[in-house]
C-alpha cells in the first residue's frame, strides 16, 4: 500500500515537472531587442581609411566607446527571441589618433539564456 502511494506521488511529480516545461512554451514572452541594430548592407559600407564622421553618418552613434580614450567604438545589438537563446552581434571599430578607421571587427556571439 505504501509503495503504491509513493509511486503515485512520484508519478504525479514527474508529470507536473514535464507539464511546466510544456506550459512555458505556451506562455507569451515578448522578443527583447537592445542596442544598435545594423543592417548588413550598412556594415559592408564600412572600410578602413574612413573618418569618424563618415562612419557615424552611415551607422549612427555607437552604443559605447572606449572609456579610456576616444579611439574605439562598440556597436552592440543583443536579441532575445521568446523561448530561444540570446544572440549578440558586436561591431568593434578602432581609429588611430587622427580619427581614421584602422580596424573593423565584426563578431556574432550566442549566449546562454541563463547568463
Amino acid at each position: 500500500m505504501r509503495c503504491k502511494t509513493l509511486t503515485a506521488v512520484a508519478g504525479a511529480l514527474l508529470m507536473l515537472t514535464a507539464g511546466c516545461s510544456t506550459l512555458e512554451k505556451v506562455v507569451y514572452r515578448p522578443d527583447i531587442n537592445q542596442g544598435n541594430y545594423l543592417a548588413p548592407a550598412d556594415v559592408q559600407k564600412i572600410h578602413t581609411g574612413m573618418t569618424k564622421q563618415q562612419v557615424a553618418y552611415i551607422l549612427g552613434t555607437p552604443m559605447m566607446d572606449d572609456p579610456f580614450g576616444n579611439n574605439t567604438w562598440f556597436y552592440v545589438f543583443r536579441q532575445w527571441p521568446s523561448h530561444e537563446d540570446v544572440k549578440q552581434q558586436t561591431l568593434t571599430l578602432t581609429f588611430n589618433e587622427a580619427g581614421v578607421l584602422t580596424n573593423v571587427n565584426n563578431k556574432p556571439k550566442i549566449d546562454d539564456q541563463n547568463s
